[in-house]
Formats: C-alpha cells, sequence, structure tokens
C-alpha cells in the first residue's frame, strides 16, 4: 500500500526538522561476534549511549538524493522480489524505502535469526530509480535506508505498516487504510522552544515461526536529549495490534516528555466549519480523543481546527487508556471517494503496569490545508525527566475501525454547533448551540417512564435551552443546550455533558473546549422579518 501523498508530505516537513538533530550516516550496531541479540543487550546499549555525547552526521547523505523534488522520490521504488524473506516459510515480507528528499537520516537494517543479528546491506540493484537522475552503482555501499514497510500473508500487495521518518510509524486494520501516525517519543512539544524529533536509527526483525501471524522488531532511538530501545511484537488483523517495551534514557532534563504520541488531522467536521471553504462536508483523520481514566470514566473529547494552537491537559493516575478515534465511518459524511476518510482507523493505547501520575495532552494546531498533521496526544508523566534515569512503558496498541473495548453506557456520536436562540424569534443576545447524539444499547434497557435528561457544566458563562431527546433513527438521544458568554472575553469555556435517568448515568462524558469569537463577530443573523 502507497502512503498516499498527503501523509507522506506531513512526514517530510517532520523529517526535515528531525534531520537537524538526526545522524545522517549510522554506523552498524550489533553485538560482538560469537554474542547473541536480546532485548536485554538492546537496552544495556541504549544506556551506554546515553552517557556518551550526541553525534550528528547531517549532510552526508549524497546531494543527488537530497536534492530530490517530491515527484521525483516517488519514483524511487523498491522491487518486491528483492523483498525480505520473499523466499522463506513466514507470512511477513519487507521492503525498505529509500533515502531521498526529506528522509535523509539512514536507517540501519539487521535480521536476527538463531539468536544472531545480521546487517542487511543496502544495494542499489534493490531498487528501481525510473526517470530520476540517480544512478544507483555510484551511491554508496554502506548508505542504509530510509525505513521499512511490512506485508502479510493476505495480500501481499499492501502494506500493513511502515516505519518512515524520525520515529513516525503507521499500522492499518481490516480496512487497509493508512491514517493517522505513532511515533516512538515526543519531546518538548507544543512548547516555546522547538520540538525535538527523536529518531529510530536501527531496527532489527525477528524472523517469524511458519505460520505465525506475529513478528518482533526491536528498534534503537536516538537524539540530543535521550536514547532509547524499543520492542515492537506485531500481530496482523482486526485490530492490528502491537505490543510495546520501552525503555527510555535521558542525556538532559526534558521539560515535556510524551510517551506513546499519535499525530493525526482534522480539518473540517460537524462541529467545526471554520475552514469550510472545501466542497467536502468532512475532512479528517480522527474526530475525537477517548480517554478512559483510573478511575473507570469513559471521556469523549471532539477534535477541533481552531484559530489557534490550543493545548489541554487531562490529569489522571495510571490510565487505562487513551486513542484518537475516527468514530464517524459514513462515506455520505465525507464524500471523498480517492483517499476514503472514513476507513481511516483509529488507535487505542492500553497502558501496562503502573504508569503513575500525569496527564494525557492533547495539542490541536490550526491548519488551512489536510496534508498538515495538526492534532497531537501524548501521555506526559508527572515526574521530572532528568539525566542518568530508566524509564520503563509498555503498552498495547490497538490499529482499526472498531475500539478495542465499550464503556457499557451510550457514546458520543455526532457534534454539531451553531448559533443559538429559538427558531422564529427575534434573537436579542449572542449564544452558541450545541447539540450533542449519544447512541448505545443502553437505551432499550430504559423504561417507558424514565426521564432522560443532560448533566451539563460549564467554566463559565449561562446554559439555557436545554433538551434530551430521543433519536429513533441512531437509536439513542440528542442532548441540546445553548451557551450564553456573559462578557467579551475570548478565553476559553470548558464544558462537560453527559445523560442520566433516575439518577443513574447512561453514558461517557462528552468534554468540550469552546472559545467564543471577537465582539465584532458575535453576529445575531436575525431575519428582517422577525420583530
Amino acid at each position: 500500500m502507497q502512503l498516499k501523498k498527503s501523509a507522506m508530505q506531513a512526514l517530510l516537513a517532520v523529517s526535515a526538522l528531525a534531520s537537524v538533530t538526526a545522524c545522517a550516516v549510522t554506523p552498524s550496531v550489533n553485538p560482538e561476534e560469537g554474542s547473541e541479540f536480546d532485548y536485554a543487550w538492546l537496552k544495556g546499549y541504549a544506556k551506554n549511549l546515553s552517557e556518551r555525547a550526541y553525534k550528528s552526521h547531517q549532510g552526508e547523505v549524497p546531494e543527488v538524493l537530497s536534492s530530490l523534488d517530491w515527484d521525483e522520490y516517488q519514483q524511487l521504488h523498491f522491487k518486491r522480489d528483492e523483498s525480505l524473506w520473499q523466499q522463506e516459510d513466514t507470512d511477513f515480507r519487507a521492503g525498505f524505502f529509500h533515502l531521498g528528499q526529506g528522509f535523509v537520516s539512514p536507517v540501519q537494517i539487521n535480521v536476527i535469526e538463531d539468536g544472531k543479528s545480521h546487517p542487511v546491506e543496502y544495494d542499489a540493484d534493490m531498487f528501481d530509480y525510473g526517470k530520476t537522475l540517480v544512478n544507483g552503482e555510484r551511491l554508496p555501499k554502506d548508505l542504509g535506508f530510509a525505513g521499512f514497510r511490512m506485508q502479510y500473508g493476505t495480500d501481499w500487495e499492501r502494506d500493513i505498516v511502515a516505519f518512515l521518518g524520525a520515529s513516525y510509524f503507521r499500522a492499518v486494520g481490516a480496512e487497509m487504510q493508512y491514517g493517522l501516525s505513532a511515533r516512538g517519543l515526543a519531546v518538548n512539544t507544543a512548547m516555546d522552544e522547538p520540538e525535538e524529533f527523536p529518531v529510530f536509527t536501527h531496527f532489527w526483525f525477528e524472523k517469524p515461526q511458519p505460520g505465525s501471524d506475529t513478528v518482533t522488531i526491536y528498534a534503537l532511538m536516538d537524539s540530543e536529549s535521550i536514547t532509547g530501545a524499543y520492542r515492537f511484537d506485531m500481530k496482523a488483523g482486526e485490530p492490528l495490534t502491537m505490543r510495546v517495551d520501552s525503555a527510555l534514557y535521558p542525556r538532559k532534563k526534558i521539560e515535556r516528555l510524551g510517551v506513546a504520541p499519535l499525530t493525526s488531522m482534522y480539518m473540517i467536521g460537524e462541529n467545526d466549519r471554520r475552514t469550510n471553504y472545501d466542497w467536502r462536508p468532512e475532512i479528517h483523520d480522527s474526530d475525537g480523543l477517548e480517554l478512559l481514566t483510573g478511575n473507570g470514566d469513559w471521556i469523549w473529547r471532539p477534535l477541533g481546527n481552531p484559530e489557534q494552537l490550543r493545548f489541554n491537559a487531562y490529569m489522571d493516575n495510571n490510565p487505562q487508556g487513551f486513542g484518537l478515534m475516527q468514530r464517524d465511518r459514513n462515506f455520505d459524511h465525507y464524500l471523498d471517494d480517492g483517499v476514503f476518510y472514513e476507513k481511516r482507523p483509529s488507535l487505542w493505547i492500553e497502558p501496562i503496569g503502573d504508569w503513575g501520575k500525569g496527564s494525557v495532552q492533547l495539542v490541536e494546531i490550526p491548519t488551512l490545508d489536510e496534508t498538515f498533521d495538526n492534532i497531537v496526544a501524548f501521555w506526559n508523566p508527572a515526574q521530572d525527566i532528568k539525566p542518568g534515569q530508566e524509564l520503563l512503558f509498555s503498552y498495547n496498541m490497538y490499529w482499526g475501525s472498531q475500539a478495542p473495548f465499550e464503556s457499557g453506557k451510550a457514546t458520543v456520536q455526532s457534534t454539531y454547533t451553531g448559533i443559538g436562540g429559538v427558531v422564529g424569534k427575534k434573537r436579542e443576545y449572542y449564544s452558541k448551540r450545541f447539540a450533542i447524539d449519544f447512541e448505545g444499547e443502553i437505551f432499550d434497557m430504559l423504561g417507558k417512564t424514565a426521564e432522560v435528561k443532560p448533566v451539563i457544566e460549564a467554566s463559565r458563562g449561562r446554559v439555557e435551552i436545554t433538551s434530551a431527546r430521543p433519536q429513533t433513527h441512531i437509536g439513542g438521544y440528542r442532548a441540546m443546550f445553548d451557551l450564553v458568554p456573559l462578557d467579551d472575553s475570548q478565553e476559553p469555556i470548558n464544558i462537560k455533558v453527559y445523560l442520566e435517568a433516575n439518577g443513574q448515568r447512561l453514558s461517557e462524558t462528552w468534554m468540550y473546549q469552546w472559545t467564543p469569537p471577537a465582539k465584532d463577530d458575535r453576529a445575531l443573523h436575525n431575519a428582517g422579518h422577525l420583530k
């Protein structure tokens, strides 16, 4: 499966930043002759590496590769008959990305068999260079690769996973559609200083057993501030699952560490039409952040495309899960028969073990174009990150069309916003209308006399015109209300809503952050005939 152009461009933008601090030529790293490779060895190597000064080899990739434009780079094709394990009795194959354009940080690939690690040497004959001016025979023999992609035995043509650019990677569920990305680690995201992008510099592939649906991949991560050892146990299917074990070793103090970071795109949706000049009604890879807190509360936070960068931190202790989800899976809500946003996978993170205190942090960056990934979410531990520590984080990743776990309560399916007021009556003041559709089998258990009510909290402003109405077409209820800002402030207002009946909670909690418009932008849109 080819990465879509917008996804590749987003990764290129990140890779261009990452290459400032990333090694451009990485030496081979393997145990000494006669020693076996295992995760313990890799952790020890990463720890020792963190105690040495970071070395950059930027600029050592030949200019004929780094100067390629987008269309030229797309002509560098890996030959499928050169795939790793092509002739082996396994259900996995791996191909490699060529260095070029923004991908200028060479990655070394190794294969583990019978406990021994052997490098996969770059060979120009692995690639077709198309009509470019690149002459593979003149490239360095130890050039390395930009990354890799894997296929599974049910479909040798389309990928199930790809690692490309810094520590970025993507995977698919049963619908075989790429969407949002994950990263090995985030460092100082959305701060006043430039973000740092750690890089996976080396990978080791453990040859799968015949008939196995699981493959194990190890990775070494390096950057100016931190090193890390990673193990990915990846199982194909719906959802595609990854068990991730990471050991992190800081070189210096880090102000904001992002564990299990997710990156996605949200431009236009039902609740945010700020950039609604495109013919398609919705454009997004994910439509919400879902949280399962340490005390068992389920939270849904719709994403948005704000006018200015927006940062939220949701404090927690030992979170049970979080993810960027694509709940809306209706084609007619997007109408895009080219990139199929309704098929984009959701990604759920399930922490393993005690993660302690911290927060799930969400960053929403303004975007005017769908080729820019403007959404980031990650876990930020509350502890200070200092040199000399060993930080261990393990978690499961679930990539697919359905959430891997269910709350048993009604879930938010849609969020709509617009101007408030009463239809047919002249508006005397400005208000914002919110309509939230909840869906779930829990409503089937309600008796005829049950009264469903919305419980609404707002950090400021006045809530009015509240209701909870049955929605037979979805088998659910719609909570609706207006929020009136009581002053001219544009400070964000935080809102919470859930449904209850007879004192029993029926739904997850909908959380939202609304920024009232400037005073001069609060038009009342009254028709001339209204008095």
